[in-house]
Parts: structure tokens; C-alpha cells; sequence
């Protein structure tokens, strides 16, 4: 099958193209996006906000029903985001990540700790080595935190969940450095060194 920018008749490229689609596909989890190859749509205006609103042609998606059913259905590219059908597949601009991790529960402690959080469609996912924690530069010094969704989905965690994170935080030795971070599943995430801590959020 080509990967051309031409639609064939047979696909329709706007919203409601994609959700019957998407929506066609019987699964018990997520679909098996990275198994399909269909030709690409181009653009029709998608994309997602810094704070998970998802927007068509600059209006804003009030279907949570569609956007749970879209997110379901989007992968990153080598090229970019795209959302994925059997039969069609169009870009999606992403101004930072596709999710935001709004919700966080905590089961256990120490060693055992498992942490959990939740995305703003509606998601869990447990943080361990699969699922991991990373930590980026943000502004005035501070930090950005994701969790890797699935694949190469992350989820920007939003700041009232940063700061539950932060104050789990601990220091422990990594490889002869100590490091602040949060351990959870088995696995420690450092957030930053131990001495950079003032300033953290």
C-alpha cells in the first residue's frame, strides 16, 4: 500500500470519518495502530494543546466521547503525531505532549511503592521501568516532568501532580551521585541532583 497524501474515494478525512472508523475496530484494549499502514490524508486542522484540549480547525473538540475515541487511535511517527485508522491516517500537531497526567494514587511504600496516574481521557498508567518517568528543563530553572503512556506517547503531569511527586521525593545514591527523585515499581526516577533541590518545581 502507498503512503501517498491523496485520499481514495472511499476515505473521508473529517471528524466523522475518523471516529466511525476508529470505532469499527473491535478490541479489547488499544487498537493495533502500529500494525496498520494506510495511505496518508495530510492535514484537516487537529491538533492538541499544552493542556490536553484537543482542537479542530482552531475550534476546540467538545466531544469527550471523540477525543477519548481519537487518542485511543494516535501514534508518533518518525514524521509527527498522526491519528490511525485501517483505512486513513492525518497528522496531528502536539504543542508539548498528547496527555496531561491529571490524577495521581499511591498503593504501598518504599520499596513497594506503586504510583499510578491518571490522564485527562480517562487512563491509567503505572509508573515503573516500562512506564517510565522523565524529567526536563522548564522554566525558571524548574522541571517539566511526563510519563510514558505507551510506546511513544508521554503525558506532561500537571503541576498539582508534580508537587504529590515531589513530596515523595528521596535522595539516593545513582552511580556514585546522590540524586533526588521518586522510586515507584521497583524502579527510581532521579528528578534532579541532590543539591539542585531549591528551585525544583
Amino acid at each position: 500500500m502507498t503512503d501517498d497524501t491523496v485520499p481514495s474515494p472511499s476515505i473521508s478525512p473529517g471528524l466523522d470519518g475518523l471516529a466511525k472508523a476508529a470505532a469499527r475496530v473491535k478490541t479489547a484494549g488499544f487498537p493495533p495502530v502500529h500494525q496498520w499502514n494506510p495511505p496518508h490524508c495530510g492535514d484537516i486542522g487537529l491538533k492538541i494543546g499544552r493542556d490536553g484540549t484537543w482542537f479542530h480547525q482552531g475550534s476546540p473538540i467538545g466531544r469527550p466521547a471523540m477525543v477519548r475515541l481519537f487518542s485511543s487511535i494516535l501514534r508518533k511517527d518518525p514524521q509527527g503525531h498522526v491519528l490511525v485508522t485501517p483505512v486513513e491516517k492525518v497528522s496531528v500537531e502536539v504543542e508539548d505532549a498528547p496527555f496531561v497526567a491529571v490524577e495521581m494514587q499511591v498503593e504501598g511504600e518504599g520499596e513497594a511503592r506503586a504510583l499510578r496516574l491518571r490522564t485527562h481521557v480517562d487512563d491509567w498508567v503505572h509508573v515503573d521501568a516500562a512506564h517510565p518517568l522523565r524529567f526536563e528543563p522548564g522554566p525558571s530553572g524548574g522541571l517539566k516532568p511526563y510519563v510514558l503512556v505507551r510506546d511513544a506517547l508521554w503525558a506532561l503531569v500537571a503541576r498539582p501532580v508534580f508537587y504529590e511527586l515531589a513530596a515523595l521525593g528521596e535522595v539516593r545514591q545513582v552511580e556514585g551521585r546522590e540524586l533526588f527523585g521518586v522510586a515507584s515499581g521497583g524502579a527510581f526516577f532521579p528528578m534532579c541532583p541532590a543539591d539542585a533541590l531549591e528551585g525544583l518545581a
